[in-house]
């Protein structure tokens, strides 16, 4: 699962891309791209991993994905069976900062759009309700040509730019490894880890993914996103465990081991730790939301 780079070309007569995706299933690859990516799930569930992080989709998600931010969407088991009939299906934008030129987002107007444009880099869900509104403006775009499409594409982006309600989706100052040394290792750590995180990792199995010994490699990965590995580990786990629970056909024990915990002990402690609540009032906490 390696991040891949996917370049795409725009129709010579549009400054960006719309598409409508339908699957069997998403895309199996962690990659990457130079455009930004404004996504909504039409249909599907599983989970999505985006920079560092990794939470359950569904339908009426919208989210945008910055440039360069790794990402995959990873349907459920089921989407991937001989003859399942299930179908995965998104609206999709691309495009680029400078879509509209070079100095456009120097323009005092577009200071909310530019701030948006930053904000995606950790990548962002936005609420339910902004997403059932912004997704016709896609689909309608969709549809459009010409300067009406541009003049629409626009509106939608100063109504996502003066939302406060979103919320970021990879941690907090998280950066693709590219942009920092053009060191790939860390993000052979990465795909080894989303590939691996149920199992058990020791340290010096991870390190020698790096082609480094254990102590080079803690200050290797470190250095690259202020936290180190263990911690790392037990968010992505921490981050599976919820879409499990979620999902309620596990009790919280068996979600615990299928997170990749060898015991419930540790897996209570490092929930509380991440979350600041026991998975059983996440639990509760989920079932209030409901009503």
């Amino acid at each position: 699962m390696k991040a891949k780079l996917l370049e795409r070309r725009n129709p010579f007569d549009k400054s960006f891309v719309s598409a409508i995706h339908t699957f069997p299933h998403f895309l199996n690859i962690w990659h990457y791209h130079p455009e930004i990516e404004l996504v909504y799930i039409v249909s599907s569930q599983g989970t999505r991993f985006i920079g560092d992080s990794i939470a359950p989709f569904e339908p009426g998600q919208l989210v945008m994905i910055g440039e360069k931010l790794p990402h995959l969407w990873q349907n459920d088991p089921a989407y991937f069976e001989k003859g399942a009939g299930l179908r995965a299906e998104a609206i999709t934008l691309h495009f680029k900062k400078d879509f509209a030129g070079v100095f456009f987002l120097e323009m005092p107007e577009m200071k909310a759009v530019q701030d948006l444009f930053q904000k995606a880099d950790q990548g962002i869900l936005f609420p339910h309700a902004v997403a059932e509104k912004v997704k016709e403006k896609m689909f309608a775009i969709h549809r459009m040509e010409g300067f009406s499409r541009l003049m629409l594409f626009l509106d939608l982006l100063h109504d996502l730019a003066t939302r406060k309600d979103y919320i970021p989706i990879s941690s907090n100052g998280f950066v693709h490894p590219k942009e920092r040394s053009g060191d790939l290792r860390i993000d052979k750590v990465y795909s080894f880890t989303f590939s691996n995180f149920r199992k058990n990792i020791s340290l010096e199995e991870v390190a020698d993914v790096a082609n480094l010994n254990p102590t080079a490699f803690c200050r290797f990965f470190k250095k690259h996103t202020n936290k180190n590995y263990s911690r790392f580990l037990n968010e992505i786990r921490i981050g599976y465990a919820c879409k499990l629970l979620l999902e309620e056909k596990l009790n919280i024990s068996e979600v615990g081991y299928e997170s990749g915990f060898n015991n419930l002990s540790n897996f209570n402690r490092q929930f509380k730790s991440l979350t600041g609540i026991s998975p059983s009032m996440y639990l509760k906490k989920h079932e209030r939301n409901k009503i």
